[in-house]
């Protein structure tokens, strides 16, 4: 394997002599290593194969990677930043000049610089990394914001609850894992909150909330610091980048910024959401994304952690019915493990909701 990796890795057009590439993190969905230079003159990369079963046009995937990060190079240089520092690098191949490889078994791989003197974190207990983390939400939102052209679509129904509730309805009714009956009170919970998810959604179908460049998975490691500093850097890992709205983007980060417990947590005690967190998170991603939001999305900025946890738990429900055939899961009831945290999650997200829309009023 270690072969293998090395003549993949020397397929792309980086700097200096490869030393060692070894694995990088737990990869839910690709497998990430780090290639390390035999020079401190040359930077580190970040090789990746992606993961077909769920990205199934990488070309179309990477081409609008590629075309998002031009952008914000040119963003950075006009306002005087570090194109270096504060945004992703592709590297391309050697001889197709492609910002992907595909090997003898049909595998994409990719490759990117990683940013020297940088670092993720897995969780949010300190209140100014939500803080910082918020920001550089925001930042990435706001220098796409005049970004016109459209992305492929590469994840079609991506958060889309209209598409979620017609393959909640398939799963429902064919029932092929024979797990409906016994769990009508957890199909309860989805059901019981159709109607206003609907109704969030129209005001997307019908443009009152806009479209607009949207990372779509903005979990705090996916914000990279300045390891001195503790300084957000910049958004990594655009696998999910399309053309939504961006409340899903804010969304995604009260979910997993504020919550106290784990995901897939089997003591529910444990999970609430964390207001203090919320709060700082909030303040961050305003200080810079307030100048270009529209009136309808400042209105439901609180509203997009009840949309977005709420699209959580029917999906973990749905594999769950389905025979978990999309997540990976580590044990027989893993995905109804997930779903119960996510409702109490949910939970404690409807239950203070009026407090976090006096947050919201309060900072924009």
């Amino acid at each position: 394997m270690t072969t293998d990796l090395i003549f993949i890795a020397q397929q792309f057009n980086f700097r200096g002599e490869i030393d060692n590439i070894k694995p990088m993190g737990e990869g839910f969905i690709n497998d990430t290593f780090i290639v390390s230079t035999k020079s401190d003159d040359t930077p580190q990369y970040i090789l990746q194969r992606k993961n077909t079963n769920i990205f199934k046009d990488v070309p179309l995937m990477m081409d609008n990677i590629v075309r998002v990060t031009n952008h914000l190079k040119e963003k950075v240089i006009i306002l005087g930043g570090d194109v270096s520092r504060d945004v992703m690098t592709v590297i391309f191949t050697k001889s197709s000049i492609l910002p992907y490889y595909i090997n003898e078994e049909i595998d994409y791989w990719t490759m990117t610089e990683f940013i020297s003197n940088s670092t993720s974190f897995d969780n949010t207990k300190d209140l100014e990394l939500a803080f910082e983390g918020g920001a550089a939400i925001g930042n990435f939102q706001y220098l796409l914001s005049d970004f016109k052209e459209p992305l492929h679509d590469i994840l079609p129904g991506f958060h889309n609850i209209r598409f979620r509730f017609e393959q909640w309805d398939e799963a429902v009714k064919n029932d092929i894992a024979g797990r409906v009956k016994a769990h009508s009170e957890e199909i309860g919970w989805v059901e019981s909150r159709r109607a206003e998810m609907m109704a969030f959604w129209s005001l997307i179908e019908n443009g009152d909330i806009p479209t607009r460049v949207s990372h779509n998975d903005t979990k705090i490691n996916n914000v990279l610091f300045d390891k001195t500093t503790q300084k957000a850097l910049c958004m990594i890992d655009l696998d999910t980048v399309l053309s939504s709205n961006v409340l899903n983007d804010f969304g995604d980060a009260i979910r997993t910024y504020t919550n106290t417990g784990a995901e897939d947590d089997q003591d529910l005690s444990n999970v609430t959401m964390s207001l203090a967190t919320f709060e700082a998170l909030c303040k961050g991603y305003l200080s810079t994304a307030n100048p270009f939001l529209s009136q309808y999305e400042k209105d439901y900025i609180a509203f997009s952690g009840r949309f977005i946890v709420f699209e959580q738990v029917l999906r973990f429900m749905m594999d769950y019915l389905n025979g978990d055939t999309y997540y990976k899961i580590k044990f027989a009831e893993h995905n109804l493990v997930r779903t119960k945290a996510q409702y109490a999650l949910l939970q404690s997200i409807e239950a203070q909701y009026d407090k976090m829309v006096e947050i919201v009023n309060r900072t924009k």
